[in-house]
């Protein structure tokens, strides 16, 4: 990181255990070096253990990574990031709407059997990753489900967990593989209106579809990073994680541009 995405990023870190009174030791490491660790792995897509050895060990670097995750700080910490980029667009911190879409990805040899699948439709043999978008394209829900499970069903828990984070949601872009039932339950059960954006039929190669182009761009910034343009995760739940550090990074690089100008200037 450089200096002023550090600025951006430190004070949204958990505080150790010891600075609250609750024991333990200092940490033997710099918070920031453990930070650049995860991001290196997310961007350079190695394995844990080839880490360079700039960085802490591979094992401490991981179990920041899973306890970080487990006590949902990286949701804290990318859900405050995209409120402060919201608020500086000039947008309300809760969106009102949304783009769903989904992605299939190919898994390496460390996903297990049971937690992988084949997506007749794309080829791909894996898993998919369903994510909701705001209207900017800043990630909103991330979910990681086989790549078998169908768009429609994996969107039903994309869109209950959706509507329980970010209650003033009322609408819901997304492409013709939603339509049917699942626009009826989302409005029934949680008020949210589904509009199904469809490619006209006499179109011919590449259209910009509106609304849909944001959530593809979105899927396109995401697999920017190494680590999200395979799944290497044995537990959907770091996937999530992964993509989640993915947008993250992606956010702290436009948050210190503003940073960075506001120390230079006069």
């Amino acid at each position: 990181m450089s200096d002023a995405e550090w600025q951006v990023t430190e004070p949204l870190l958990p505080l150790p255990a010891w600075r609250w009174g609750k024991g333990g030791r200092p940490e033997e490491h710099c918070r920031r070096t453990v930070v650049d660790a995860i991001r290196y792995v997310v961007d350079n897509g190695c394995k844990w253990r080839a880490l360079p050895v700039d960085f802490p060990p591979h094992s401490t670097v991981y179990a920041f990574f899973v306890r970080w995750e487990r006590a949902q700080y990286v949701d804290d910490l990318h859900d405050t990031l995209r409120d402060r980029l919201r608020r500086k667009a000039g947008r309300d911190i809760e969106p009102t709407a949304a783009i769903i879409d989904s992605q299939s990805v190919r898994a390496a040899e460390t996903v297990p059997a049971g937690s992988r699948g084949w997506d007749a439709g794309k080829k791909v043999g894996g898993r998919k990753r369903h994510i909701a978008v705001d209207t900017l394209g800043l990630l909103l829900v991330v979910l990681v489900t086989a790549a078998s499970v169908q768009d429609r069903d994996g969107a039903r828990p994309l869109i209950s967990r959706l509507r329980q984070l970010h209650h003033r949601i009322t609408l819901a872009w997304a492409d013709g593989g939603y339509a049917g039932k699942l626009v009826t339950w989302a409005k029934e059960r949680w008020s949210i209106t589904i509009e199904v954006v469809k490619r006209s039929d006499d179109a011919k190669g590449f259209v910009v579809l509106p609304r849909r182009w944001v959530v593809e761009r979105s899927l396109s910034w995401i697999c920017r990073r190494r680590r999200c343009v395979r799944d290497y995760e044995r537990l959907p739940t770091h996937h999530e994680a992964m993509v989640k550090w993915s947008m993250i990074i992606l956010m702290t690089r436009r948050l210190a541009r503003g940073t960075a100008h506001s120390h230079t200037s006069p």
